[in-house]
Order: structure tokens, then sequence, then C-alpha cells
């Protein structure tokens, strides 16, 4: 009961974090320790679990995939969606610094206590801490470009934003922003094809078999890499997650940029142009929820919240 509503909790707040910009579930799932449960439970999904479904062996296959575990996670990302994503873009709304700050504070504070599951700190590690940084910083700081809608360039946005969204640190609608195609995808294409346009099909075709693929290869790869070479994945990931502590800086102001729709414009933050705060009544509100964010992380780490490198050994599942 107590380990259900655990993954409950962690699913609705990957959900959450799909209402923070340059937040994504995958940086939910890593901080609290059910990152690679999760990639393993992805990758089970295959043709030998499909078989399994179509002989009726529905316990065998529930087994497999680690069904109540996907189950619970899952259940808690849609509560989020519903309930817990509205109060968060309400505080967006009117206090948005005080909730930067937060979450500055909290992931912060979960870079120290994921690079503890690294068994042990090499040269390669470090190595691999410094490029995971170096990555998410220049993907932070990239320039859209511009928008493209042959065939092959949709599927490579389908592959690349779905593996956006399982890689820690990077958000999948600011991948599709950087790569030019949110409004074709994520407006025109969502939009029309929601008044049967035709054109919104066949985008949409490619995107979703790149996001296919995109998950199944992804999942399966990072579940070889961290059965291989557990210290470097875990290194370059809290890298990752270091890096996007940019986006997350509280002191920013948004660049906006407003793409046409059918009645009216949707606006879509693009970028931030990031300031040091002065010191005022604010800064120090600000400050005391950071240090709110650092605690959280380590009452939950005193508590058992986060696992440790054993208890996510114990769950990977071979090929």
């Amino acid at each position: 009961m107590k380990e259900g509503l655990s993954y409950f909790l962690k699913g609705a707040a990957m959900g959450a974090a799909n209402v923070i910009p340059g937040v994504s579930g995958g940086t939910v799932a890593f901080i609290t320790g059910i990152y690679e449960r999760l990639i393993n439970a992805i990758k089970a999904i295959d043709t030998a679990a499909l078989k399994l479904i179509l002989k009726g062996q529905f316990r065998a296959f529930a087994a497999k995939i680690d069904f109540q575990f996907l189950f619970l996670l899952g259940l808690g990302v849609i509560a989020s969606i519903v309930t817990l994503a509205e109060l968060l873009k309400y505080l967006f709304a009117n206090h948005a610094v005080h909730v930067w700050a937060f979450f500055f504070g909290l992931i912060f504070a979960s870079i120290y206590f994921v690079g503890k599951q690294v068994k042990k700190w090499t040269v390669g590690c470090i190595i691999a801490l410094l490029v995971g940084t170096a990555i998410a910083l220049a993907v932070s700081l990239l320039k859209p470009a511009s928008e493209n809608d042959s065939t092959l360039y949709l599927l490579l946005c389908g592959v690349v934003a779905m593996a956006s969204m399982i890689i820690p640190g990077l958000s999948g609608s600011f991948v599709l922003l950087l790569l030019g195609n949110y409004q074709l995808i994520m407006i025109d294409s969502v939009s029309g094809l929601k008044s049967g346009s035709i054109e919104a099909v066949k985008t949409l075709i490619p995107v979703g078999i790149g996001a296919v693929l995109g998950v199944v290869l992804l999942s399966r790869l990072l579940s070889w890499v961290f059965r291989e070479f557990h210290d470097l994945a875990v290194s370059l990931l809290t890298g990752f997650v270091a890096g996007s502590l940019l986006i997350i800086w509280p002191w920013k102001s948004e660049i906006i940029t407003r793409f046409e729709i059918e009645g009216g414009w949707k606006e879509k933050v693009t970028g931030y142009d990031w300031f040091l705060p002065g010191l005022s009544g604010e800064f120090f509100l600000s400050i005391a929820f950071m240090l709110l964010g650092i605690v959280l992380v380590w009452l939950m780490e005193k508590s058992g919240g986060g696992a440790s490198v054993s208890e996510l050994d114990s769950t990977t599942t071979e090929d």
C-alpha cells in the first residue's frame, strides 16, 4: 500500500513537471529514483509481451512489463495533469519567481543525492558529468531553426521530441521549438486534426512513427547503457539535470513568440534573458522557497523516499 502510494505520488510529480518550462517528466523520474525501473518497464513492452496478450496470458504480461508500477505511475500523471497542473499554472501566473525558486532548490539538492548513486567517481564520470552539463546548457541557449515539413525531418522531430521527454533535463516541447516545428506540429496539425484535415494527418503520421521509434529504441539503449556503464550513465544524466538549472533560474525575462492559430494567437516561451536579482523582500522570500525545496529533497532522502543503487539494480530486467 505504501509502495503503491509512493509510485502514484511520483507519477503526480512527473505530471506536474509538464507545466514547468524546461523540466521534463524524465527529470522528475530521475531525481525520485525510479528512472531505471521506468526505462526497463518501457523496454519490456515488445513483441513477446504482445504475444502474451494474444495468448490470454495476462498475468505473465503484467509481470513482464511491471504493469502495477506503470499503472500507478500513469494514474498519478493523469491525476496531476487534471488537478495539480492547474494549481501550478495559477501560481506561475501570480507568483512565478517564488515557484521557480522552489523548483530550483528542489533540483539543485537532487543533483547531490542523485550523484550519490554513482558507486565510484572516476575521471571518466567527472568528464561525463561536465559533458552532460555542457549539452544541457547549450540546448538552453540555442536559437530556434526554421520550419521544415519534409517527411524525413518530421520523423526526426518525433524521434528527438520523444527522446527528450525520456532524457532528464530536456523538455519535449522546447526541443520542438528548437527544431522549428512547434507551430507546425503542436498547433497547426493538432488543431487541424480536430477539424479532420488530411494535411494534419499527413504531418502527424511521420511524427507519431518517429515518437514510437524514439521511445522503443532509446529505452533499449538506455537500459543497456545503465546495465553496462551504470556510473558513467548516472554521471552524464546528472550533468543534464545540472545544466537544466539555467532554465529554472528564478530571475529571468521570458522571450515570447506568438503563433497564429485559427481564431486567434497562441503564445509560447522560446527563450529567456537571465539577470541577477537585487536585494529586496521578494529576493529573500525566494531564497526561503529555494531552501524549502532543498529541505524537502533532504527529508525525502532521509525517510527513504529515494531509491538506492541496489534497489534500482534489482529492478533491471535482462534482454
